[in-house]
């Protein structure tokens, strides 16, 4: 009986059949979070990248039509009042529309747009006395993770985060 059961166990100790789906068994969490940090990667400069030439192209717009010198009145918050009066819904539907958030969406589910802001900056410099206008457009990005769920195998578990980018060009006026 004792000879009989040491014969199993070497013979089980020598079998090599398994090992190969052990190991993939061990390996497979590691490399699928592996692929799921490079998809979200991916969406985030995607995200990342379309925002940003969004919001050049709306701060682009504002340096356009916006008066030729701002900073040029008495009353610096006037005048951004008024640039965000003029200016701020433009700039929404430029940034949304460039990101396809209006109609169909170039955008990975799970990204909005929060906010859009234009705002003026009076920049001082050496060879002008009254200062240069600058429009600065800030975009708030809300950003959802899709592999939260893998995230949070790794007990790491992330909803997704909200981040903001700028522009910044002088203003030159009509």
């Amino acid at each position: 009986m004792i000879h009989s059961l040491l014969t199993k166990s070497r013979a089980f100790k020598k079998e090599q059949s398994g090992a190969a789906m052990v190991e993939f068994a061990i390996a497979i969490p590691c490399l699928l979070l592996v692929l799921a940090i490079i998809i979200e990667g991916t969406r985030f400069s995607f995200a990342h990248q379309t925002a940003a030439s969004g919001l050049r192209d709306a701060t682009r717009y504002v340096a356009r039509v916006a008066p030729e010198n701002p900073c040029n009145t008495a009353d610096q918050n006037a005048a951004n009042t008024q640039l965000r009066t003029d200016f701020d819904a433009r700039v929404d539907e430029i940034v949304q529309f460039r990101m396809g958030t209006q109609n169909e969406s170039v955008l990975p589910g799970g990204v909005t747009v929060t906010d859009v802001t234009p705002t003026l900056r009076c920049k001082t410099v050496d060879y002008s006395t009254t200062g240069i206008s600058v429009v600065e457009v800030t975009a708030t990005l809300q950003y959802q993770f899709i592999f939260g769920g893998a995230f949070g195998f790794f007990n790491d578990r992330r909803d997704g985060f909200a981040f903001s980018i700028s522009d910044q060009s002088r203003i030159f006026g009509l």
